[in-house]
């Protein structure tokens, strides 16, 4: 049986960025409080949950501290160190969800793959990376051009690099500046991700969306996708049997690659995995049941999943920072998306604008009468209007 008390049940958070702020908002209804540990005095986090550790992510006598204030750990970020995690896990008792073994895995995306693979999950032909000499040998063997990964770190677009020929290899490596990896270029007719959610003794997917990236970065998010009813199916089935590769209870976005075979059947390849609530499943604060977010919170406390059921179409759009160089964050034209039915804001917090930082989203969703068509025009309309600059 589940009790609430007051206080209720606190959830540590590795991280206190924008997804830890959207956490603390989706607890707080729960009855559940929210402490965040963050190397950014006052992070983005920080006015929603009760408080915050300022450390690094890294910072293995901090994560401690956390644990001793907390029922249970997660983690918004993939630069937590999982093997503080695990030590802390293993001397406190507090259990920790995903557990840092999936961590472990997802942190190494060269790891990620090979696991995946083995497990006959559909992925883009891959290889390591050590020297130039194999970038040029992947595209002998794949076709130009080819995208270079770097193993760790990347995010955003961040430590991705097309190579179009063997004449562009070493620069392409040293952009990455660290161990890589290489995979084939999927001509694609669309990404697709899906929410899926380990619970405990039970698992959901949300509705599967459709992701439009420019320069490695989400910018619109529409759901439902635009896929086949048997590609969202698919991706669905494939999104479930990645959840058998992960270990432990929480969020998981699963990002594919959708292509038409030459059959002219639809093939998803699994591209990469983020074992937290993601950017693509944002839309489901106000488009679904429940959000990923208090998902994620009832997965990691070992409570009843919520429904997933999708409310209405919905199309999310990210507001990047459009300016040339860092300057304070300020949005204007913002009454323009309070004045727009269906629409909803949701600002991160963050104290400067850099360029092409996200800074927010936009979320519109519909009425039943609209289409997904009408509802990213309208919503790409919004994000034009808004701006950072002077």
């Amino acid at each position: 049986m589940t009790t609430l008390r007051t206080p209720g049940p606190t959830l540590g958070v590795v991280g206190g960025g924008q997804l830890g702020r959207m956490l603390g908002e989706a607890a707080a209804p729960l009855g559940v409080e929210v402490i965040v540990l963050d190397p950014t005095p006052d992070c983005p986090a920080a006015p929603v949950v009760r408080d915050q550790l300022v450390a690094d992510f890294d910072d293995e006598d901090a994560i401690r501290r956390l644990a001793e204030r907390s029922d249970a750990l997660t983690f918004e970020i993939e630069l937590a160190d999982q093997d503080a995690l695990e030590r802390v896990g293993d001397e406190t008792g507090v259990p920790i969800h995903p557990k840092p073994g999936t961590l472990r895995t997802i942190h190494d995306k060269l790891v990620q793959k090979r696991e995946l693979e083995a497990a006959g999950i559909p992925v883009p032909p891959f290889r390591a990376v050590d020297d130039a000499g194999d970038i040029r040998a992947a595209i002998d063997d794949y076709g130009a051009p080819v995208m270079l990964k770097a193993r760790t770190g990347g995010y955003d677009g961040r430590g991705n690099v097309p190579v179009e020929s063997k004449d562009d290899a070493e620069a392409a490596l040293e952009a990455v500046a660290g161990p890589a990896m290489v995979e084939s270029f999927v001509d694609y007719a669309r990404e697709v991700s899906v929410i899926a959610v380990e619970g405990y003794g039970e698992r959901e997917t949300f509705t599967v969306g459709e992701n439009v990236h420019r320069q490695e970065i989400l910018r619109e998010t529409i759901v439902p996708s635009r896929s086949s009813d048997a590609a969202r199916e698919r991706a669905r089935e494939v999104a479930l049997d990645v959840l058998d590769v992960m270990d432990g209870r929480g969020v998981y976005g699963i990002e594919f690659f959708e292509r038409e075979t030459p059959g002219g059947e639809s093939e998803i390849l699994l591209n990469e995995i983020a074992p937290r609530p993601h950017n693509s499943g944002h839309w489901t604060i106000e488009g679904a049941r429940t959000s990923q977010f208090e998902q994620h919170v009832r997965a990691v406390l070992g409570w009843p999943l919520g429904s997933t059921e999708l409310r209405c179409e919905t199309v999310l759009v990210n507001l990047l920072a459009d300016v040339d160089e860092t300057v304070p964050a300020t949005l204007r034209n913002v009454e323009r998306i309070h004045e727009t039915p269906g629409a909803h804001l949701h600002w991160y917090g963050k104290k400067e604008a850099r360029p092409l930082r996200k800074m927010g989203h936009v979320t519109v969703t519909g009425s039943g009468a609209e289409d997904v068509e009408t509802l990213l025009s309208r919503a790409t309309g919004l994000r034009k209007a808004v701006t950072f600059e002077e």
